[in-house]
């Protein structure tokens, strides 16, 4: 099974930055690889969502449930696709005395109020030999840039801070 771990530092709330990851079917506006996403069904703590992977020539769809703890957590469990295991949990942790930033209506107006830690940490491994020959080089790059991605995106939603 693969591991990819990822922590970053950011002046932006965990608000925004759960924000982001929830929205879903914004993915293909940001995420290169992505073609598609669809939320197929809303639970009462979160979404059952699946995305249409395209990279390097390959075409692949996966789909996970997908857990929200308001403005703190976000955890992926496969449902199916090319994975016999895909499980990931995204954390946003407040830095400074502003909380999840955003209260008020003000999103947070110093950067102590609007920092947090963002984690990613995923697990994940392909139900076949032959599947992770051929999707394991492109999903690995994908993993690998997530968190970067929507570091890149809050610069575009938010502004450079």
């Amino acid at each position: 099974m693969k591991h990819v771990k990822k922590s970053v530092l950011l002046w932006y709330s965990a608000r925004e930055m759960y924000a982001l990851v929830t929205a879903v079917e914004q993915y293909p506006s940001f995420l290169p690889w992505c073609e598609r996403a669809d939320v197929i069904e809303q639970h009462a703590n979160g979404v059952t969502a699946r995305l249409q992977l395209h990279y390097a020539g390959l075409r692949h769809a996966f789909t996970t449930r997908n857990g929200h703890q308001v403005d703190s957590v976000v955890t992926m469990a496969l449902v199916d696709g090319p994975f016999s295991e895909l499980e990931g949990t995204w954390r946003f942790l407040p830095i400074g005395a502003g909380g999840t930033g955003g209260a008020g209506g003000a999103g947070g107006t110093s950067p102590a109020a609007s920092a947090c830690r963002v984690e990613f940490d995923l697990r994940y491994a392909f139900s076949s030999r032959a599947l992770e020959l051929v999707l394991s080089p492109v999903f690995d790059r994908v993993a690998n840039t997530f968190v970067d991605s929507f570091v890149q995106r809050a610069e575009q939603v938010y502004g450079v801070r």
